[in-house]
C-alpha cells in the first residue's frame, strides 16, 4: 500500500504523450531532436529556404562550418528526406541542394525557435550570469 506511486490528477504533458508512444516513434523523436539540436542543421536548413543552393555557396553562407561537417549534415538531412541532392554532369561538376516538401515544414519551427532565442537572449544571459556567480 505504501509502495504505490502517487496518483497525479493532472494530465500528462504533450511531450509525455509524444515520447511515450511506440519504441520506434520515441527513437525517431530522439534522433531528430539530436539532429536539429546540433550546431549546424537549422543553419543549413535556413540557408536552403529560398531554393536550390550549390554546395560551395552553401559552405560560404554557413559561417564557421567545415567541409566535413557540412557534408555530414547534408547527408543526414538527405537520409531523413528533408534535403534533395542533385548532381549535374558538367565541368567542373556542380552539386545543388534544396529542401524537399518535408524539409520545408521545418522552416516555421526553426524560425520560431531562432526568434525565441533572440528575444530571450538577454534573459538567458542574465540567468547564466546569476547561476555562475552562485555556483
Amino acid at each position: 500500500m505504501g509502495d504505490a506511486p502517487p496518483q497525479n490528477s493532472m494530465p500528462a504533458s504533450e511531450m509525455d504523450g509524444i515520447c511515450s508512444g511506440s519504441h520506434d516513434a520515441g527513437t525517431i523523436v530522439r534522433d531528430l531532436l539530436d539532429q536539429v539540436g546540433d550546431k549546424w542543421t537549422l543553419l543549413v536548413v535556413g540557408m536552403l529556404e529560398d531554393g536550390p543552393v550549390r554546395y560551395s555557396a552553401l559552405k560560404a553562407r554557413v559561417p564557421g562550418i567545415s567541409q566535413r561537417m557540412l557534408t555530414l549534415t547534408l547527408k543526414k538531412l538527405e537520409r531523413d528526406g528533408m534535403v534533395r541532392r542533385e548532381s549535374f554532369a558538367e565541368i567542373p561538376p556542380r552539386v545543388e541542394y534544396e529542401l524537399t516538401e518535408l524539409g520545408r515544414t521545418l522552416i516555421e519551427p526553426a524560425v520560431g525557435f531562432a526568434r525565441w532565442a533572440l528575444e530571450s537572449a538577454g534573459a538567458i544571459a542574465e540567468a547564466r550570469e546569476a547561476y555562475d556567480i552562485r555556483d
